[in-house]
């Protein structure tokens, strides 16, 4: 049973605490024994553990914030405190909100005999999947300081590389939407002027000039329709997304996009391998660590393709082969892999292998842009330069014969 209890330290400060007990006698004997007074207990339903989000599911932990919290709790837990004054320091100056929740619940959970993973892993939806495993493995070696201070650097490694495929794609994005925008700004707002004005000149317009004009005019006639239609479709698109069938088709489209798609295909399989590497040298047993780690896989095609393979090597196949037979791995990757089963060494080959693969992605995101940033330029100059021709050329050909 729960309780909402107003309690006095015994340096003399109030705060308010919920506490799991049998009954507010037993809450009572527990509070007397840690040097605490109890000044009001209610009894209270369970708490709301994860806020739903509109859509359904359950809201992420943001990744700064997630990522200064398991910070701090291992320099707590370097500096000796017990795992649940460490947990009750953190509370006490976490903001009131989802993850304040789940870390309250977390703490109950401890605090009742659970271990700290699988107080976690309760709210698996609200933080990465390969967390639980990892505070596993620490908890099982002993070493939880050290297996969350791998937690952050891995965590820290995967989204600097997402930051980096991100910030590279917005400048072509924002260069596309610049694009579209202009040649609609054109073809709504001025072309359609000069349509009285080449009835008044009563010239014969050139086949660019009627092909732009149609398309303008075709705009302006139905803008509302068109825009009505573009809406439904994004929204119906937004929605086909979120469902099993249209992830696995857009993320199979997107690493065969070319250029963009060797970038994203690597650093799925970037991810793969330091999810892999941060539970194997925290002790996860390999196969364990592989189905994990296919699981933290974002793209959901390479994923389809890796899970399979675990069988073979539950059923004694070799790890390099089971990569090999997915199909979605590098040839460099597998040979690297086969060469850390060899010597031992396997966690280490791995972070090798996402390293670098992580400098490959940076270097083959640079050749994209400095090939796409002309291109995309040269395009949208071809694009309007092309409206802009339809519309002068018949002008051009009215003043001179004029001019005769």
């Amino acid at each position: 049973m729960q309780f909402s209890c107003r309690l006095g330290l015994p340096d003399g400060r109030v705060v308010e605490e919920i506490r799991l007990a049998q009954d507010e006698n037993t809450l009572r004997a527990e509070l007397d024994r840690e040097g605490l007074h109890l000044f009001e207990a209610r009894p209270r339903g369970l708490p709301r553990l994860a806020l739903p989000r509109p859509g359904g599911g359950v809201k992420k932990v943001p990744v700064p914030r997630f990522l200064v919290f398991n910070q701090e709790l291992a320099s707590l837990l370097k500096a000796g405190l017990p795992l649940l004054q460490a947990l009750d320091l953190m509370l006490e100056r976490m903001k009131p909100g989802q993850f304040r929740e789940i870390l309250n619940d977390v703490r109950i959970r401890v605090r009742t005999g659970e271990e700290l993973s699988e107080a976690f892993a309760a709210h698996r939806d609200a933080f990465p999947r390969l967390y639980p495993a990892a505070l596993k493995a620490g908890e099982k070696s002993g070493e939880l300081e050290q297996v969350l201070r791998r937690f952050v650097r891995y965590l820290k490694l995967v989204t600097d590389a997402r930051k980096k495929v991100v910030s590279a794609l917005i400048y072509p994005a924002v260069l596309i939407g610049l694009s579209i925008g202009m040649v609609l700004l054109l073809s709504i707002a001025v072309v359609p002027k000069f349509e009285e004005f080449f009835k008044a000149m009563n010239v014969e317009l050139p086949l660019l000039s009627k092909l732009s004009l149609g398309f303008s005019l075709f705009l302006v006639d139905h803008l509302t329709v068109i825009t009505i239609t573009v809406v439904v479709a994004v929204i119906a698109f937004l929605r086909w997304r979120r469902t099993d069938h249209g992830r696995r088709v857009l993320d199979r489209a997107k690493i065969r996009v070319p250029l963009l798609g060797p970038v994203l295909h690597g650093f799925a399989i970037s991810e793969l391998c330091r999810s892999l590497a941060t539970l194997l040298s925290g002790g996860i047993p390999l196969l364990t660590s592989f189905e994990i780690s296919c699981e933290a896989v974002g793209n959901t095609y390479v994923r389809d393709r890796l899970l399979p393979t675990l069988r073979l090597v539950r059923e004694g196949g070799s790890f390099h082969s089971a990569l090999e037979q997915s199909g979605v791995v590098m040839p460099l990757a597998v040979d690297m892999v086969k060469v850390g089963e060899a010597t031992g060494s396997l966690d280490e080959m791995l972070s090798n292998v996402s390293d670098f693969l992580d400098e490959e992605i940076e270097t083959q995101l640079q050749r994209m842009l400095a090939l796409l940033e002309p291109l995309m330029l040269v395009l949208l100059a071809l694009i309007i330069g092309l409206i802009l021709v339809s519309i002068y050329v018949p002008l051009f050909s009215s003043l001179s014969k004029s001019a005769i």
